[in-house]
């Protein structure tokens, strides 16, 4: 089972940028995709983005144009690249193996790292 880790989170201002990583380890065979999700207090866990082992990318629309994830397939590690931060993007980022079969659509695995904070200061 592939075993995952993310880094980079921390505290920015509004308007600010932070990079998150993550590195996979483990069983990779049984998955084609990977994704961010994040999940603020109170609030469910909810998906920012994926991108396929292919390179095809989907975003939420609250992030489309400021957030990008790209993928390094030599390291196993899945990258997002956060812009023009807004005090809504605060919350703890999860990073998630699973299917794509097209389109939108991805199936998260119950595979997921420890999180990493993100906190955007107004």
């Amino acid at each position: 089972q592939a075993q995952l880790v993310e880094s980079g989170g921390g505290l920015v201002q509004a308007g600010g940028s932070l990079a998150l990583s993550c590195a996979t380890s483990g069983s990779t065979v049984s998955f084609n995709a990977m994704g961010w999700y994040r999940q603020a207090p109170g609030n469910q866990r909810k998906r920012v983005a994926f991108i396929t082992l292919g390179g095809i990318t989907n975003y939420a629309d609250s992030v489309k144009d400021r957030f990008t994830i790209s993928r390094d397939s030599a390291k196993n590690t899945v990258h997002l690249q956060m812009d023009s931060l807004k005090p809504e993007d605060t919350a703890v980022y999860y990073c998630n193996v699973g299917r794509w079969s097209g389109g939108n659509k991805y199936q998260s695995y119950d595979v997921w790292g420890q999180g990493t904070q993100v906190t955007v200061s107004s």
